[in-house]
């Protein structure tokens, strides 16, 4: 009988609701200590998770939970990059 894969949820920082690994983006605070985007998922260090979505980017720059999750101040160049990244693929899933 072949074994059913199980799906990894995760819940997203924005909308706090559980969604498919893949359906979000992970932000990774690396062992560098630098804050990035990690479309792979597979990036070493500390990640949370944001859906594609900017209410959820906005929802979760709002109430700080990106620095709560990844255990440090994000600074306003790396948010205003993560909005940019997250416009761009706003535009994509439209078209």
């Amino acid at each position: 009988m072949a074994r059913k894969k199980t799906i990894p949820l995760r819940v997203c920082i924005g909308c706090q609701e559980k969604k498919s690994k893949k359906e979000l983006i992970r932000i990774v605070r690396t062992p560098e200590d630098t804050i990035e985007i990690d479309f792979t998922g597979k990036r070493s260090g500390r990640g949370t998770y944001i859906c594609p979505d900017l209410t959820c980017f906005q929802k979760a720059v709002k109430g700080k939970r990106i620095e709560k999750n990844l255990q440090r101040p994000v600074s306003p160049e790396v948010t205003g990059r993560l909005e940019q990244v997250l416009k761009e693929k706003g535009n994509h899933s439209q078209s």
